[in-house]
């Protein structure tokens, strides 16, 4: 646990005696497949962060369509804004496969952020990226194409994982489809277009990136 800790973006940097104090308040919980971590409309009762395996947080609609807002794997946080104002959880969240939190509980953690200035400034950075992230996922929803929001997933994924020419899918085909805004057998169409146009070439859940210059006309 204190090893994640240490290495997030969260609290990566702070001195050893405040991750001590960190560690103290923190507790770890274990999730199977599939098994819910929160609802959307539950009490904001403390936050996440994700020691192993992945969660994914999404919105249902009336009709039961599910819209993927974020997955989140190793060492990120999440449901830490309801922390500070109070408000209950605004989306749902649930393990994509065994998974392991630690959980820092609401009250203990808003102490905790009082006498550490350098948490504050921390957690600034975090939430200043994750907001500049959910802009551009409702900008990519919202005016581009599905081939545009895909092109686009993989040139972050290259990014995300160092990789120029080749990315590595850590989610299902279909949550990666919720994730875009469309459904499975639209993005298996665009796939194959892709492969069709020498963009890209699959092989499972890797992706070869063979045209990156066109990717990003795809855009």
């Amino acid at each position: 646990m204190q090893q994640v800790i240490a290495e997030s973006e969260l609290f990566g940097g702070l001195p050893s005696e405040h991750l001590e104090e960190i560690v103290k308040i923190a507790v770890t919980k274990n999730y199977k497949r599939g098994e819910s971590v929160f609802f959307e409309g539950d009490p904001g009762d403390g936050f996440y962060m994700v020691a192993s395996g992945k969660v994914k947080i999404f919105k249902t609609s009336f009709s039961g369509k599910e819209q993927i807002l974020h997955i989140f794997s190793r060492g990120e946080p999440f449901g830490e804004v309801p922390v500070f104002h109070g408000q209950p959880f605004p989306a749902n969240a649930t393990a994509l496969e065994k998974t392991s939190l630690i959980f820092f509980p609401r009250k203990r953690f808003v102490d905790l952020v009082n006498t550490m200035p350098s948490l504050v400034m921390n957690m600034l950075a975090v939430l200043s990226m994750r907001l500049r992230r959910f802009a551009t996922q409702i900008e990519n929803l919202s005016l581009k194409e599905v081939p545009a929001r895909l092109a686009g997933y993989l040139l972050y994924l290259s990014g995300e994982q160092d990789s120029p020419n080749r990315v590595v899918l850590e989610i299902s085909k279909g949550q990666l489809a919720s994730l875009l805004g469309t459904i499975p057998e639209t993005l298996s169409r665009i796939f194959a277009k892709m492969s069709d146009e020498g963009l890209i070439k699959v092989n499972g859940k890797e992706i070869d990136l063979l045209d990156r210059e066109g990717l990003e006309l795809k855009e």
